[in-house]
Parts: C-alpha cells; structure tokens; sequence
C-alpha cells in the first residue's frame, strides 16, 4: 500500500463505489484536473491496483435467491489432488467463490442457486462428482447482513 498516496486512494475510493464515473465526474471528486485523474486511473490499472471493471449483477432478478456455502474435506493433500479438485471446481458456473483453506475443511465454496430444489441439482451434477472429497457440509444463508465488494484502501 505504500505506492498509493491519498489522492489514489480517494480515486480508488470513488470508483468502487461507482464504478461507470465519467473521467470528468472522477476528476471533479477527487478534486483533479481531468487530464491528471486519467493519467492516474491508467497507472492504477497498469499498476495492476484496478484489475477490471464489472456491473454487479442483483442475484435475485436473475433467479438466483439462495446462497450456499459449502465446507469441502479432500482425502489428501498432495498437489495433484489439490489441482484435480480446484481445475473442476473452476468449470462449475453456480460456484461464485473457492477458497483454498486453513483448519477443519479443505476448500470453503459460495454457490448460488435459484432454492433449494436447484441447489440438490448442483449438488447431483456437480459437487458430488468433484475429485478428491471425502467430506461436504452444506449451509444456507438466511439472510444477508452485510455484502460489499469494496476493499478499504
């Protein structure tokens, strides 16, 4: 973080909250000219600081209200079962996250699913036939609290 001054932080600040800122809107919020911003918004993306640009998609008008995560016990640890598993997991669209893990589980998964009905299907088709796994917990989200895809810089 010590290549960012306060200036970058406010850009990235700015854009993480909206991310479709004309460069002069930009520029006007964090108190720029319009010609410095760009420069710096480039050299934030070359950086490697920004590494794209999404439109964060409402789940639920997509039919995808259910949230599960999933704890993911693999029978060994060895490489080739670690690449197996994460090469497979990779290819299962309903999979929004996999984190390889420390303590009881292996992997933690977040998959989303229309219910609970489409969620047995992912399991069927995907989740049971993943290569390596001893143990799967599943656990459904009630509600959520909190979400955010904006890192404090």
């Amino acid at each position: 973080m010590s290549e960012l001054d306060e200036t970058d932080r406010r850009l990235l600040n700015a854009l993480q909250r909206e991310g479709r800122l004309s460069n002069a809107d930009l520029s006007d919020k964090v108190n720029l000219s319009p010609s410095a911003c760009h420069r710096r918004v480039q050299r934030l993306e070359k950086d490697g600081f920004i590494s794209g640009y999404v439109a964060l998609v409402n789940p639920r008008k997509v039919d995808r209200k259910t949230t599960v995560f999933v704890e993911i016990t693999l029978r060994a640890q060895a490489d080739d079962v670690l690449d197996a598993f994460e090469k497979s997991v990779a290819r299962i669209p309903d999979v929004l996250e996999c984190h390889l893990m420390a303590g009881q589980a292996d992997y933690l998964l977040k998959v989303v699913a229309e219910d609970a009905e489409d969620f047995a299907r992912i399991h069927r088709r995907y989740l049971a036939s993943l290569p390596g796994v001893q143990g799967m917990q599943s656990s459904f989200a009630l509600r959520t609290v909190r979400q955010t895809t904006a890192l404090p810089v």
